[in-house]
């Protein structure tokens, strides 16, 4: 067979117009196009009525939908996936729209400057008009905060899972989490292991959103929050000290910085655990974690994302001596160091 008859755009062409399903998807998350479904299966004319949608390009909305595999109709009636039933209704709280609210919001708009950023090396976000940055535009904002520190609870639940499942807690006794957010990966640790302590220590602005999740999830007598900034407070001592897609936001010296505190903060054989999208070793397979990466240059001055090895590496070089890399769950790797 020759390479001519071999060979078809197919990848070629869904990957470059990729973004119409990606934004077939977020506009549904924005009309609340799931939530409304939560209630029980729909036909096209009641949907339609029921998100105030023209009829013109409704049915092919929904139908575009269920070829993505984001709905199902069965008898001209469309329901929810099992995906987008768990994680996409907005009053459930396995809810990660908010990040995808977010990136309709924001991220869409920046991306399309892909090429300036490349060619400039500088963020294409609210920053290169003079506006905040990322951090700013999401902590200035309470509602928009509380969907994202959700969003986070939800994208990382795999993740935090199974490193209460993998981790030798029995050996320890406390654990800190630096950028915690809402709590879950505290209140996950702490719900399978009934002898840990934990502390958030995040911005004062997360505080209230992380005792509500705290008390709803029975932990409030073993989790606590801890005011702080990162960058310019003493980090609280722990046996453990965990951080999760927090090293990606900052450049290399942060990132140098971060670990030398966190090394400084845990006891004697007391260990670090840094997990999130880590690209792999070949920087080939984990296109999440390269993807990533280029979002960081997007929205921040410095940021980037990294393999295992690179993290294993500076782990070394602040100090720590027994490190390991292991899988956790979807495009999430960790990072394990020991003091």
């Amino acid at each position: 067979m020759s390479t001519t008859n071999a060979v078809t755009p197919d990848r070629v062409m869904q990957l470059g117009l990729g973004f119409w399903g990606s934004k077939t998807l977020l506009s549904a998350i924005e009309l609340g196009v799931f939530t409304v479904l939560a209630n029980g299966p729909m036909n096209a004319e009641d949907l339609t009525a029921g998100l105030a949608l023209h009829t013109r390009g409704a049915r092919d909305f929904f139908d575009a939908l269920v070829a993505l595999g984001m709905l199902e109709r069965e008898n001209g009636l469309y329901r929810n996936s099992p995906e987008t039933d768990w994680f996409l209704v907005r009053d459930k709280p396995t809810y990660i729209g908010g990040l995808l609210e977010m990136a309709n919001e924001r991220l869409y708009q920046f991306w399309g400057s892909l090429t300036e950023a490349l060619r400039t090396g500088l963020p294409q976000n609210e920053i290169r008009t003079g506006g905040a940055g990322v951090f700013e535009a999401i902590y200035g904002d309470p509602e928009r905060l509380r969907l994202f520190l959700g969003a986070m609870t939800g994208l990382s639940m795999g993740a935090a899972r199974v490193i209460a499942e993998k981790f030798p807690w029995r050996n320890y006794q406390s654990v800190v989490d630096l950028g915690g957010a809402q709590g879950g990966l505290l209140v996950q640790l702490c719900q399978a292991h009934p002898h840990l302590r934990g502390i958030n220590f995040d911005l004062s602005v997360v505080g209230p959103v992380f005792e509500e999740y705290a008390t709803n999830s029975g932990m409030q007598e073993r989790l606590s929050f801890v005011p702080g900034n990162f960058f310019s407070d003493p980090l609280p001592a722990g046996d453990v000290i965990t951080m999760g897609h927090i090293l990606h936001d900052w450049d290399l010296d942060q990132k140098l910085m971060l670990l030398e505190k966190a090394y400084q903060a845990l006891r004697e054989d007391g260990a670090l655990i840094v997990f999130e999208a880590l690209i792999d070793d070949e920087r080939r397979a984990n296109a999440f974690g390269l993807l990533m990466s280029l979002n960081m240059l997007i929205e921040t001055p410095g940021g980037f994302d990294y393999t295992g090895q690179d993290c294993a590496n500076w782990m070394r070089e602040v100090g720590f001596k027994t490190i390991s890399v292991e899988h956790l769950a979807g495009p999430d790797s960790m990072v394990v160091g020991i003091k």
